[in-house]
């Protein structure tokens, strides 16, 4: 695996390939003795928490001072982008010049459109061959799948490139199929995309692009293996560049790895993403918490609402719907179009409050959000931030709430002083004036008939009202998912006990007699 210095710049290539200049660029940059490098994993002076050797290009003020295609900056006048974010304006000169790119930038800084435009400029022009892309974005999650998708679409349409995504929940035939028409740039999470190729409906040898995004949340997902072993099927003369949030010893593995002599870009200090937020641990009864937890939900605004497990998120979306909060569930255990659906009902307001986990929270992307509640303190302090990632992005501020019982108090102070934060405290309990005002809490404007009886009326009342289809279902209990043995035992101590078939006709048998 490890590159022959002699031999590696004299290296011939068939026929144009986007990305094929760079070598030749380099050459030209640097002494013929530097351009020859060896493999990046016997260098390690390729720190990620050191600055690229070689001089970084200046940023610049505008998306015109760029060269790109007319068309690419025709789209981007239309969508209103004049003006890059701070990581844009660094990163784009190096990238669109061929240089491997480290960004560290917190979600909502942009670097979407960082590497993106870079990466459709370097393609255009190029067309890819059946099951064969020109460039890879490597994501962690579903939604940030579709979601860089959907921020790339209108300007891959404006360069005439195919944009694939490929991803788990969704039939494999048709995104096999989609590959084999022939792909341009391909979007996808790590385990889809290994099954395509061990199929052998993709193959990985003419991506000359490779783009890691948020790779912090790779490695703490465990993707790591999955993820280095797509990199090395891609050309090692490829250009590459990583984006991540913080740079611990797993993401500095890949790029001592994979990444050659990368430009560094540190928009944002480490602890950004938490300074342009208030953070607010809320000290609560647990008598007190679900009917404070009730009041936060009926605000006017949205809340995203973290939850620690699967069927605890199916749980508080029932409780929430049946107390006539628009709520929908968000996690892993969902099917691809319930999650859609369910942060397509976000996104249009339809739904109110998403109640996620963890997994869930590494790939939502909503603007304008401003409120974020841990309904369950997360254990890891990296699990606090990408939760409060979800507020406060593009540089909007934003608040992050903890609820925090009295035996979880000292664990939550420990929390927050790995996060490099300063909450501050409140004792709050539902209708407090100080809870109104730091989450818009209110009571909500309507309960459901609290028993059994009265449930079909309430799903009728809920339907009659408008109410979008994600939240109904989360009212009905046969489309929830299967009750957890904590969820049934929950369910025996509250439903009442029938009488017994058997003493029913006992008691008959005795009145006969």
């Amino acid at each position: 695996m490890s590159r022959n210095p002699h031999t590696s710049s004299a290296r011939k290539r068939s026929g144009p390939r986007p990305g094929s200049d760079r070598r030749r660029t380099e050459q030209r940059r640097r002494p013929a003795a530097e351009s020859a490098r060896p493999e990046a994993s016997t260098r390690p002076e390729a720190s990620a928490r050191r600055e690229a050797s070689a001089a970084s290009l200046p940023p610049v003020e505008a998306f015109s001072d760029l060269r790109m295609p007319a068309p690419l900056l025709a789209a981007l006048t239309r969508e209103g982008m004049t003006t890059p974010f701070p990581i844009q304006a660094a990163a784009l000169p190096n990238a669109l010049a061929g240089r491997d790119v480290l960004g560290r930038g917190r979600t909502g800084s942009g670097k979407t459109l960082a590497f993106g435009l870079a990466l459709l400029t370097r393609v255009s022009g190029h067309r890819a061959g059946p099951r064969e892309p020109l460039a890879l974005v490597l994501v962690p999650t579903r939604e940030l799948a579709q979601q860089v998708t959907a921020a790339l679409t209108p300007y891959a349409d404006a360069l005439d490139l195919r944009l694939t995504t490929v991803v788990g929940g969704l039939p494999i035939s048709r995104q096999a199929n989609a590959l084999k028409r022939g792909a341009d740039v391909l979007i996808a999470t790590s385990g889809r995309l290994a099954d395509l190729i061990e199929r052998g409906d993709c193959r990985l040898g003419q991506v000359r692009i490779t783009v890691l995004d948020e790779a912090d949340q790779m490695t703490d997902m465990g993707f790591l293996p999955q993820v280095t072993r797509l990199l090395e099927q891609t050309p090692r003369d490829g250009q590459r560049m990583l984006f991540s949030a913080t740079l611990d010893r797993n993401v500095d593995q890949l790029v001592r790895r994979f990444l050659s002599d990368p430009v560094t870009h540190s928009v944002d200090p480490p602890t950004d993403a938490v300074t342009t937020m208030e953070h607010h641990l809320l000290h609560v009864a647990d008598t007190d918490k679900h009917e404070t937890i009730v009041h936060i939900a009926a605000r006017d605004d949205r809340v995203i609402m973290f939850v620690g497990k699967k069927h605890a998120a199916d749980r508080l979306a029932r409780k929430l719907t049946s107390r006539g909060v628009r709520a929908a569930a968000l996690h892993g255990g969902k099917t691809q179009s319930q999650r859609n659906r369910a942060l397509d009902g976000f996104h249009a307001k339809d739904v109110t409050v998403l109640v996620a986990t963890n997994v869930a929270a590494r790939g939502i992307h909503i603007d304008d959000l401003d409120l974020v509640v841990n309904i369950d303190p997360p254990a890891d302090h990296k699990d606090y931030l990408h939760r409060a990632g979800r507020t406060a992005r593009a540089g909007r501020t934003g608040t992050v709430v903890t609820l925090v019982l009295p035996d979880q108090r000292r664990e939550t102070n420990a929390l927050m002083s790995q996060t490099g934060v300063t909450p501050r405290t409140t004792r709050v309990r539902p209708g407090d004036p100080d809870l109104a005002r730091i989450t818009g809490a209110r009571p909500p404007a309507r309960d459901a008939a609290p028993n059994a009886a009265n449930a079909p009326k309430a799903a009728k009342a809920t339907k009659a009202t408008s109410a979008p289809k994600v939240a109904r279902d989360a009212a009905r209990p046969r489309k929830a998912t299967p009750a957890s043995p904590a969820a049934r035992h929950e369910d025996a101590r509250t439903t009442p006990k029938r009488p017994k078939r058997n003493a029913r006709r006992r008691r008959a048998s005795s009145l006969n007699t």
